[in-house]
């Protein structure tokens, strides 16, 4: 056994984190840690790591009792993580990342004088890069490297000390199907090498995937486990939440109407080329494809985060210029972004200023004296109605768990009642009880006559929410597929996905 961790507890004021936990890394497998947000994953993660001690508990590497005084005394010892916001310095080139606080210098490493040895981190790391397939530079800076290539550099990283365990916490959240595979491909390798890994995601039939064994945590405590053979989502999602939970709505049925929002070759800065599209009433249409595939930058344009290079749209058959989000704003467009904490939310204000945040002008005496009564009831309406969790609308959004702060950026766009949503990656970073609740809620938005637009790299949530997918690749609409009885498949995105064409285009509205 090369890690165990017996009888760890964690306490915070008010919350008891972690309960009692039993914990075991064993030599060459790959162990998935998985539970609901505050199930008590991170905070184990972290006592395991080096960043918390724990209130009691032993933890043992390679069967010898330790007690870490910091990070560095587990990474010595062979415990590495890479966390889930990576951790890079961007003006850095790769190399000079790979070996930050480990530099190799000359001579001898104490002396008054060092030099730092460049030319030998350089080679180094390349051999590191060549060991997991990544293909580029050391010499290449950190800003100019995609999500996937990055995440390959905390990898190099974990792996500059000759680890026995890496702690990969959510490492698939920001990436594409393809470069999930990719990560998989290097995870295998590194077991191959004698690397335990410790898989921590959300993402249930990526942990189905690639584990040997499943760990499930739910309330701090240690709840099950499940052995290769045993893993199936559905059991998992029953530890995970102590109850069946419908992943997937089922017989919520929409009747789409009539146009709603019309996109017309819709053209910028060579990201967007000439897109054409059909949102109906009461419709959930679907965007699927690669990062990079255009998908994103198109609903800035709609939404009017960024000005369109050439292209029309129109609003309920009227056409209309977009320059600002404050115009779709009125035309009843909403936007609920992929980076909910930087584009979607205020996160030192309270749960009511943001609910309240586009509506102020509405709910405001004479249009521009506060009604604070007024404020409140409506923030409390939507906190009900969309079962936020929080102790009051008072409560800094800063403090709410990712799933309960996407839904106060819903509710911020239902309390101004538009009746066009942008989900952009809706529940990315969001537990899988907050996952069936979003599922569910989108279902429900659409059968009561909004329109939603749904961005999503999770081809499972697409092909079973959506009624209409539109597949982008580089720019363009490869392909719109008619979903209605949800017979498309994953192969086939990821067909269109990749570039090829549909023949028929007569459905590309």
């Amino acid at each position: 056994m090369l890690l165990e961790a017996k009888k760890i507890t964690k306490r915070f004021p008010g919350v008891l984190a972690v309960d009692n936990v039993d914990f075991e890394v064993y030599e060459n497998e790959i162990v998935s840690l998985v539970g609901e947000n505050g199930a008590g994953k991170s905070t184990l993660i972290k006592v395991l790591t080096g960043t918390l001690k724990p209130d009691s508990g032993e933890i043992y590497v390679n069967g010898e009792k330790v007690s870490y005084h910091s990070p560095l005394d587990a990474f010595k010892r062979g415990i590495s993580v890479i966390h889930q916001e990576l951790n890079l310095c961007e003006n850095l080139t790769v190399s000079e990342n790979i070996f930050l606080a480990h530099e190799l210098v000359r001579g001898k490493k104490k002396a008054l004088y060092s030099l730092v040895d460049e030319k030998t981190m350089r080679r180094k790391a390349q051999e590191l890069l060549d060991m997991i397939g990544a293909r580029f530079s050391p010499n290449t800076y950190v800003s100019d490297l995609t999500t996937a290539q990055r995440q390959m550099v905390e990898i190099c990283k974990a792996l500059v000390k000759e680890p026995k365990v890496i702690f990969m916490d959510e490492p698939t959240s920001s990436l594409t199907v393809e470069e999930t595979r990719r990560l998989f491909e290097i995870i295998k390798r590194l077991k191959e090498r004698g690397i335990s890994i410790v898989f921590v995601s959300h993402k249930l039939e990526e942990v189905k995937e690639i584990s040997d064994r499943v760990v499930v945590m739910r309330d701090g405590k240690r709840v099950g486990e499940l052995r290769k053979e045993e893993i199936d989502v559905d059991t998992i999602i029953r530890l995970m939440v102590g109850r069946d939970v419908e992943y997937f709505p089922h017989g919520i049925e929409t009747t789409p109407g009539e146009v709603v929002l019309e996109v017309k070759n819709l053209s910028w800065k060579n990201r967007v080329k000439n897109v054409s599209f059909q949102l109906r009433k009461g419709e959930v249409l679907g965007f699927a494809g690669l990062v990079g595939a255009g998908r994103t930058e198109t609903m800035l344009l709609v939404f009017g985060v960024n000005q369109k290079d050439s292209g029309e749209i129109y609003v309920r058959g009227k056409k209309v210029e977009i320059n600002t989000p404050m115009d779709a704003i009125r035309l009843g467009i909403g936007l609920i972004p992929e980076d909910r904490k930087l584009q979607g939310l205020v996160l030192k204000m309270t749960v009511k200023d943001n609910v309240v945040l586009p509506s102020l002008k509405r709910l405001s005496k004479k249009g521009f004296i506060l009604n604070e009564g007024e404020e409140e009831k409506v923030s409390e309406e939507y906190v009900r109605k969309l079962s936020i969790k929080t102790p009051s609308v008072y409560q800094i959004v800063e403090n709410l768990s990712g799933g309960n702060q996407q839904k106060v950026v819903l509710a911020k766009w239902l309390a101004l009642n538009a009746d066009i949503l942008i989900f952009d990656e809706p529940t990315r970073g969001i537990d899988v009880a907050t996952k069936a609740e979003i599922h569910r809620m989108i279902r429900e938005l659409a059968a009561q006559g909004k329109s939603i637009i749904m961005i999503s790299s999770e081809l499972p949530e697409i092909l079973n929410l959506s009624d209409r997918i539109v597949v982008m690749w580089e720019g363009e609409i490869t392909a719109v597929l008619d979903n209605r009885e949800r017979k498309v498949t994953q192969e086939e995105i990821m067909y269109y996905a990749s570039g090829q064409r549909k023949q028929n285009r007569g459905d590309i509205r």
